[in-house]
């Protein structure tokens, strides 16, 4: 096994959580890479929840008009970012017996 190198950007507590599935796991430097990555949208969607905690939700724009903080799209998008990156990294699983079909031009119209 390689000894990976945490990045020092990570906040502490990411990088305590990364530190812990490299010695779990046998990682291979692709994977490492993946988990780098996951670790990096954990941190954004942190870092938009606590802007979110302090601004609130909405923005008001030039008009006057109650909008979304851009900080909700950001929370959301690295939200979903991370846990695919958990997905992809499939520490929790063994591999599935049979794989996922892909999705069809119809995915969501069927009911």
């Amino acid at each position: 096994m390689e000894n990976y190198k945490i990045p020092g950007h990570l906040r502490l507590e990411t990088r305590r959580w990364a530190k812990k599935i490299l010695e779990e796991y046998t990682l291979e430097s692709h994977h490492f890479r993946m988990l780098v990555k996951t670790c990096e949208a954990w941190d954004r969607s942190e870092q938009a929840r606590e802007a979110l905690a302090a601004d609130g939700l909405t923005v008001v724009d030039r008009y006057g008009t109650p909008k979304a903080h851009p900080c909700v799209g950001i929370e959301r998008d690295s939200r979903t970012a991370f846990f695919r990156g958990l997905r992809e990294l499939a520490l929790d699983v063994d591999a599935p017996e049979v794989p996922r079909p892909p999705r069809t031009r119809d995915y969501g119209s069927r009911r």
